[in-house]
């Protein structure tokens, strides 16, 4: 049996902190500001789509397009996901970006629901294969010791998008600049120039070595590597040796049939896809639960005009952001297990004491957001490293499959049905049943922390390699 032993992943987690990791970051992880974009560009014009005179929406059909673009996004993360493990993660970071970017440009030339939602569904797509793309390359291509903080902080990303489309919608929607008719038709264009600006990009950053080595293509990954290494040590100065191999007993071209998946995902690795399972669902219906209908809770109960629904998201997305940033250190030194934890557990009673002063009529519009903002300085961070968890914890050979086939369970199970639910239940009038759902939302979350506690993989500061062997390597398969 031919073995090839490789230091190629050393030489990349003994990599110092460069120019070059920056330029990765950025390019990549856009990704998620543009889901945040998108996500709030819906939110903040809700109330407007309502209008006759734009779309004439109820709001019914504004959590169902909610749902129908996390559809989408479900049925992109399985398609694309299978993809990008086969063919590579740059053709596919490059391919789903060009996706988002017509659903989003059609988005703006929608003359009803129906073509309006359609737009959304193919927004979706895009989007949910930027998720299984990205989100393996990043884990490949960023050193082991800080892949947490990293992680968390490019999933936080999201809420600058999410700023990014109050702030547009603010604007937009202002009488004196275009007003409610057009403005939110402008918003989506202006997302749609974004992408197209970031595609420019990240057309620079390279193929996973990773993938290549394991995919047989090694000389590929080692002139990859050399011209990384060439840049870096033109910053720092020389780099250390590697101190470590990995030995590849059974590189392919072509990634493991889904009977593989399904027997690693199932028998190797049960305890772990659990875990996964559970933290996926608990953060997609916590977050689309409430960030669905943000507008609608404000407008409805709070009288809040709706071309001020934007001024509400900003605290609401500051916390969201500073949340991963402050917290994700903590995941590389602390550890997954007990951070996960803590996360999770805390921001579920957050949400059930802050629901329980909603339903007393104690909070204010502005208090409201606070409450939320607070919350979700923990759940954002919570959120990503569901994220973090499916990326690192499973064989590279499936990475992108296994983070689109628990994206894709999670926001199916809790994403699709929170909008339309919380949708319904808002429409009630009832402060009690939307309180409901935000006790079912909190369950949830708790339940899937203390799970982790238990259950979750250490996975802080090793190596991808040591996390979850390759399938292609002599250590593949259960450890």
């Amino acid at each position: 049996m031919t073995v090839l032993r490789s230091d190629i992943p050393a030489r990349l987690d003994r990599l110092p902190w460069s120019r070059w990791h920056w330029r990765v970051v950025i390019a990549l992880g856009v990704a998620w500001v543009l889901d945040g974009l998108e996500v709030t560009l819906v939110g903040s014009i809700g109330a407007v789509l309502e209008r006759p005179d734009t779309l004439g929406l109820t709001a019914g059909e504004i959590g169902l397009s909610g749902s129908i673009y996390v559809a989408g996004a479900v049925l992109g993360a399985l398609l694309f996901g299978r993809l990008t493990d086969r063919l590579g993660r740059k053709k596919l970071f490059l391919v789903t970006l060009v996706v988002y970017t017509l659903g989003t440009l059609a988005t703006a030339f929608s003359p009803d629901f129906a073509f309006f939602a359609l737009c959304r569904f193919v927004t979706g797509l895009g989007i949910g294969g930027e998720y299984a793309a990205i989100n393996s390359a990043i884990d490949e291509l960023i050193p082991a010791r800080v892949r947490g903080r990293v992680n968390l902080a490019i999933n936080g990303s999201f809420w600058i998008g999410a700023a990014l489309g109050a702030g547009l919608s603010l604007v937009l929607l202002d009488t004196r600049v275009i007003g409610p008719v057009w403005g939110w038709r402008a918003g989506f264009g202006l997302g749609a120039v974004l992408a197209v600006a970031i595609l420019l990009v990240r057309r620079h950053v390279p193929e996973s070595p990773r993938w290549l080595i394991a995919h047989g293509r090694a000389d590929e990954a080692k002139r990859i590597v050399d011209e990384i290494e060439a840049e870096v040590s033109a910053q720092h100065g020389p780099l250390p040796a590697p101190r470590s191999y990995v030995d590849y007993t059974a590189a392919r071209r072509e990634s493991p049939p889904m009977r593989q998946v399904a027997r690693v995902l199932l028998q190797h690795y049960r305890q772990r896809s659990v875990v996964a399972l559970a933290l996926m669902i608990a953060q997609a219906f916590f977050y689309n639960a409430i960030f669905f209908t943000y507008a609608l809770v404000l407008t409805r109960f709070y009288a809040v005009p709706e071309a001020s629904v934007a001024l509400y998201i900003f605290p609401f997305a500051l916390g969201n952001v500073l949340g991963p940033l402050l917290l994700g250190p903590l995941f590389d030194s602390v550890g997954r297990r007990r951070m996960i934890a803590l996360t999770y557990v805390l921001a579920g009673v957050g949400l059930a004491f802050t629901g329980w002063a909603f339903m007393q009529g104690w909070l204010d519009a502005r208090s409201q957001a606070l409450c939320w903002s607070a919350v979700f300085f923990l759940a954002s961070a919570a959120a990503s490293s569901a994220y973090l968890t499916v990326s690192e914890v499973f064989p590279l050979e499936m990475r992108a499959m296994a983070i689109a086939i628990f994206y894709a369970i999670g926001m199916g199970a809790g994403g699709f049905a929170a909008p339309v639910l919380f949708g319904l239940l808002i429409e009630t009038g009832s402060r009690g049943a939307v309180m409901a759902g935000y006790c079912l939302a909190s369950v949830l979350v708790v339940v899937a922390g203390l799970l982790a506690l238990r259950y979750a993989a250490d996975a802080e500061r090793k190596p991808l390699e040591e996390v979850a062997p390759p399938l292609a390597s002599e250590h593949g398969g259960e450890r």
